[in-house]
């Protein structure tokens, strides 16, 4: 990638990644898959939804790619462990992939985007590997959009943070609400694009235990908490507050938190 993932590939990270499907992470793509479908997962991470993506596509194929080998040992143990053989890991960076132009039916990324410094020229080499009549699919979450009740006091300050340090990397966390217009930008004609949203919602007693768990690693343990203190955007106190943010928000039995993400399929040519 163009530059350092913020958040790094710690267990705190991978956790939260191996939780993604195609249900609750890609149903946009559903009315598209074919079952013979060759398809590319850029930024894969540990690889549960490059994986359940192949089933899918059981004639077909999935190659998931990660600039960093760190967690593709986890991606292959997870795919072995769920006895599915259509899909293959490898190291590849999205500004430059591994692949011969027209390559795949589909190239999709999830939450990658945003965390990169030139976005139109990541979604055009996805679509140089994408087939003729096939798709580039992105969808990625806007962080100005987090909302959640009860009003935890410490909760703001997070946000505020987080849309710091991301903006301090290169990234844009409010990338939802712009993938339509990066894929423009990236050379799509408007009537390739088909622009959509929809949610993560976080509201049972499993769901704030793990969402909570979640963000208090990353504040504590992740590549995220060591650089937003290194780099001045934060104290440990300040941090150490945030965590008990998390948790304190956690803890609530009327808990609730949305994410919206916005979402692209564009048609390639």
């Amino acid at each position: 990638m163009a530059q350092q993932y913020i958040h790094g590939h710690d267990q705190s990270v991978l956790r939260t990644h191996a939780r993604r499907t195609v249900q609750n992470s890609a149903a946009f793509l559903l009315s598209s898959l074919k079952p013979d479908m060759h398809i590319l997962d850029v930024g894969c991470g540990p690889g549960s939804l490059t994986t359940d993506l192949a089933t899918f596509v059981p004639q077909g194929k999935v190659t998931g790619v990660e600039p960093t080998a760190e967690p593709l040992e986890q991606a292959q143990k997870f795919a072995t462990e769920r006895k599915v053989s259509n899909v293959t890991f490898q190291v590849g960076d999205i500004r430059a992939l591994p692949f011969p132009d027209q390559s795949f039916d589909i190239v999709h990324a999830h939450q990658v985007i945003q965390y990169l410094d030139d976005r139109p020229a990541a979604i055009r080499e996805m679509g140089r590997v994408a087939k003729p009549g096939g798709f580039v699919a992105i969808r990625e979450a806007d962080h100005g959009t987090h909302t959640w009740y009860p009003d935890v006091e410490g909760m703001k300050d997070f946000q505020d943070l987080y849309s710091r340090a991301v903006r301090a990397n290169g990234g844009e966390p409010d990338a939802g609400r712009q993938i339509h217009a990066w894929a423009r930008q990236a050379g799509f004609e408007w009537s390739d694009i088909t622009a959509t949203a929809s949610a993560w919602c976080f509201n049972t007693p499993d769901d704030r235990a793990w969402w909570s768990s979640v963000w208090v690693g990353r504040c504590i343990e992740s590549a995220f908490a060591k650089s937003v203190v290194e780099k001045g955007h934060a104290t440990e106190n300040e941090l150490s507050q945030i965590v008990k943010a998390w948790r304190d928000w956690g803890s609530k039995t009327d808990g609730w938190y949305a994410i919206m993400h916005g979402e692209v399929l564009c048609r390639v040519h």
